[in-house]
């Protein structure tokens, strides 16, 4: 393996979250090195789709810590061969025929650049459609028009069903089908699962796609069992159906007849390569009274889960809403929401236009103190919003050392270790850029922090218990 590879995989491994890295780079085979040109071979178009919109400023960072040529490209190739490294629950049913290579630079802010089949011509744009088309086409098929994948924010909580929907919209039936997300209330499956939808749609908008919930699915099979219509319940799902995307499928769970309907539908769609896209509050191995064939079946494909959103993500969120809104608020306030609303994206979201709504009626600007006496009200807030001098002086308290020297530049392990701990807990509870927090530091390096984030998170991965033990013990005074 070409060795500056070697290393930037090991500086990936470091940045990335274990399924992350074995998913997007274990899989990728290194060829070496041709002047400016580093040559990887990856199983799949998707991985390089993937990659480049995503981690190509992981990539690109980590190779230029290695390297010092600025101008260095990659080279990437598809290699069938390579279907064997996927994880085997993540693989995608092989293409028919080989795809020539992709040249792409790597992009130093990581903004999407888009891949160019060599020796092939560009593919060729499907009409535009009008927003009136659209709404009337989305009305048709039961979607959502709010929810697509432009506007779904990615974080590492949700990055495996973002990509496998992505992926299946884009090969329906021929990759990770059927497609089953999970997770709990309002934190994204729904919208998933209409962008699906949607895109193929925007692909093909002859395309016949349903979307509804498992509910209204056993509703209209008893109708049409009461109304001796089952042969066009039939019909309708089993032959006029190009996609089928069904919302909360644990609804079936007991009702014998309708799952041995659906059982049937699925096979059906399946086995004629339409795609299937469920999801649920659980893992389907968790849902009560649900038939093992159905359990099975829903295995076949890719299960991917959805957690609740980390601090960054939960920002990002607030951020797009209130940009779709038009809602302006202080820089602190997304932080405040954040903080307070953990665990729900519709809440989250709610919340926000709460404020939004009440700020317009008193003809207030939405800052830091409107929303906390907002939100008092309704919501369990904690005695005040964590910040990195309230993590600054819990650590100091609990090593029982001065403020000044947990700023300063000491290099002693009585006050170095107990700093890069109040760094680690800054950054991965607050969210706090490495340059933010080196200047509340007393002026640290940017790189100095991440050197101690690293070094405290590793601990945390390796299971230290007197690491794990010293965390927890403050972030409880800390109210986490």
């Amino acid at each position: 393996m070409n060795e500056l590879w070697a290393d930037a995989l090991e500086t990936l491994r470091n940045r990335l979250s274990s399924e992350a890295f074995e998913t997007w780079f274990a899989p990728i085979q290194c060829d070496g090195q041709t002047g400016d040109s580093l040559q990887l071979r990856v199983p799949n178009r998707f991985y390089v789709e993937w990659l480049s919109t995503h981690y190509l400023g992981f990539l690109h960072g980590a190779l230029r810590e290695k390297s010092a040529n600025d101008k260095l490209t990659i080279e990437w190739t598809v290699d069938e061969n390579l279907q064997e490294r996927v994880p085997q629950q993540k693989r995608s049913v092989p293409a028919a025929a080989p795809t020539p290579s992709f040249n792409m630079s790597p992009s130093v802010t990581g903004e999407r650049h888009e891949a160019t089949l060599v020796g092939m011509p560009a593919p060729v744009a499907a009409p535009m459609q009008t927003t009136a088309q659209i709404n009337e086409s989305a009305r048709v098929h039961g979607l959502n028009t709010k929810y697509s994948f432009d506007n779904f924010v990615v974080g590492p909580s949700n990055q495996l069903a973002h990509a496998a929907a992505f992926a299946a919209a884009s090969s329906r039936g021929k990759k990770y089908n059927p497609l089953f997300i999970y997770g709990g209330t309002g934190l994204g499956k729904t919208h998933l699962v209409n962008a699906v939808g949607h895109r193929i749609l925007q692909d093909r908008p002859s395309a016949r796609v349903l979307y509804l919930s498992a509910e209204r699915f056993t509703n209209e099979f008893i109708f049409a069992l009461q109304t001796h219509k089952i042969s066009e319940f039939r019909e309708r799902y089993r032959n006029n159906c190009d996609v089928l995307l069904m919302d909360d499928i644990q609804f079936l769970a007991g009702r014998e007849q309708t799952q041995e309907e659906f059982f049937h539908t699925f096979n059906a769609l399946y086995h004629s390569d339409r795609q299937i896209v469920v999801t649920s509050d659980v893992y389907p191995q968790l849902i009560p009274e649900m038939q093992e064939r159905l359990i099975s079946r829903f295995q076949w494909g890719l299960v991917a889960d959805i957690q609740a959103p980390e601090l960054d993500t939960r920002i990002a969120i607030l951020r797009r809403k209130a940009a779709e809104e038009g809602i302006e608020f202080a820089d602190d306030v997304a932080l405040f929401l954040a903080q307070v609303v953990k665990s729900n994206v519709r809440e989250l979201e709610g919340t926000l236009l709460r404020l939004a709504v009440r700020a317009d009626l008193v003809k207030r600007v939405i800052d830091l103190d409107f929303a906390k006496e907002t939100l008092r009200a309704v919501l369990p807030l904690p005695e005040h919003a964590t910040s990195v001098e309230d993590i600054q002086q819990a650590v100091c308290k609990y090593f029982n050392i001065r403020l000044a020297d947990l700023k300063s530049h000491r290099r002693h392990r009585a006050v170095s270790y107990p700093r890069m701990v109040a760094m680690y807990l800054c950054r991965q509870r607050l969210g706090t850029s490495f340059p933010q927090l080196g200047e509340l530091f007393g002026g640290k390096d940017h790189t100095t922090v991440l050197s101690a984030v690293k070094k405290i998170g590793g601990l945390v991965e390796k299971e230290d218990p007197k690491v794990r033990g010293e965390l927890e013990a403050i972030e409880r005074k800390l109210g986490f």
